[in-house]
């Protein structure tokens, strides 16, 4: 072996050669589990492997197709097109004809547009493919619905730290691994918590590590793994699910679960003024009257971020979530909106009563726009007597909740209701 022919990484080099070999996703692979049964039958139909990285989609999706003597083609979204599938359905006719079936393996399948995703649809329909793709996006999302009508979504799960802690002593007692090469137990705890569950990285961490020190030392691990950023998908599920970790948890009034989940998305990656958008959004919805004030803190943290950027502007943003944990909660507005929409979606459209209208001209003055409007500071009386809804509608769409300034205006909120006819029978 020379310099122009280096060694496999170590991942590859302990990529599992049997289902045997495969650490984790045991609701999968044990003892009367879907994937244990589905290999028992021998008949091994279209697959979505859905899971993080690093826990085994490509591998397992070679091992199925070894396991029912299948021809395995293997092709990434990312590079490749409609032209490589059609190659790939030209070679499973050309097996198909010897009597061996294909297996197309899709990496990261939601990289495929809705035309590339449709041109699979025939092949696989009729069986002359069979599909297996992996993506770490909610398919639910990210693929098309006849697709995953004809293809069974299996869940990968994460590698527990104690899975991925198993690897990494396999990788320094394999000879295939590491052979020479020992580590210190708490480096490889270190490197096993760090990991989170990925194995490709825990194993590619491990073999940068183990050029720094032999015995590899938690400071080479730190050293080998850089910074550790926590693993966020910018524009994927996890990102959403930590939006709204932090909205239920300011909702909640956890400050410190706030901040943490705040911490994860701007250690993460991500875009603060999003994030803001995002405060701003709690501040109304959650917040709402119960502290008007709330509203405008959050609008100005959001300047506050563009005009700082980060990390300069975070703090404006820990600073407003903070407020939002500790103010009281009133969603009142939000759901008298959502009130309001539905009455105009589910109601009839009536016309403005003629007394409401805008009358501007002489012509729509002559037609008895705006005749009978009673001004409040001419007749405060005469105003609460006269009716601001169409004919023959009646709303109850806003009611105060007891928390901070709103409780205050309750009172005053119902004394209007009765001068406008409207308070309790």
């Amino acid at each position: 072996m020379t310099l122009f022919d280096p060694p496999a990484p170590l991942p590859e080099r302990l990529r599992p050669r049997t289902v045997a070999e495969v650490v984790g996703q045991s609701h999968l692979l044990g003892p009367g589990k879907p994937l244990t049964r589905v290999l028992a039958s021998g008949r091994l139909g279209s697959l979505i492997l859905w899971g993080p990285p690093g826990v085994g989609k490509t591998t397992l999706a070679r091992l199925l197709a070894a396991e029912v003597g299948a021809h395995f083609i293997a092709l990434s979204a990312v590079s490749a097109g409609v032209k490589d599938v059609r190659e790939a359905v030209t070679e499973a006719e050309r097996l198909k004809a010897r009597g061996q079936r294909t297996i197309l393996f899709l990496d990261e399948i939601h990289r495929f547009n809705k035309a590339q995703q449709d041109a699979l649809l025939p092949h696989v329909e009729s069986g002359l493919l069979t599909l297996i793709g992996a993506t770490t996006e909610n398919p639910s999302f990210e693929v098309n619905p006849a697709l995953r009508s004809r293809a069974r979504t299996l869940v990968l799960e994460a590698l527990t730290q104690e899975e991925v802690r198993g690897l990494l002593d396999r990788a320094l007692s394999d000879p295939r691994g590491l052979p020479g090469v020992t580590a210190a137990g708490e480096a490889l705890d270190l490197l096993a918590r760090l990991s989170e569950g990925d194995a490709r990285r825990a194993l590619g961490t491990l073999e940068v590590a183990a050029t720094l020190a032999n015995p590899v030392t938690p400071e080479a691990v730190t050293e080998a793994f850089g910074k550790h950023l926590p693993a966020m998908d910018k524009n994927g599920e996890d990102f959403y699910n930590l939006i709204s970790a932090l909205h239920k948890s300011v909702r909640a009034s956890h400050v410190d679960a706030s901040l943490y989940w705040l911490a994860r998305m701007i250690e993460g990656g991500a875009d603060i003024l999003y994030v803001a958008r995002r405060i701003v959004r709690m501040a109304a919805e959650d917040i709402g009257l119960a502290d008007p004030q709330a509203l405008r803190l959050c609008v100005a943290a959001r300047d506050t971020a563009e005009f700082l950027g980060s990390p300069e502007g975070d703090l404006a943003l820990a600073q407003a979530v903070v407020y939002l944990a500790l103010a009281p909660k009133s969603n009142s507005v939000y759901v008298a909106w959502k009130n309001a929409l539905n009455a105009v979606r589910e109601g009839e459209t009536l016309p403005v009563p003629v007394h409401l209208r805008n009358a501007p001209t002489a012509l729509m003055r002559s037609q008895g726009y705006g005749k009978g409007y009673a001004y409040y500071f001419d007749d405060p009386e005469g105003s609460f007597g006269q009716n601001y809804l169409p004919e023959g509608v009646q709303l109850d769409l806003y009611e105060p909740t007891g928390e901070g300034w709103e409780a205050r205006v309750a009172e005053r909120w119902r004394k209007l209701r009765e001068a406008h006819g409207e308070g309790e029978e």
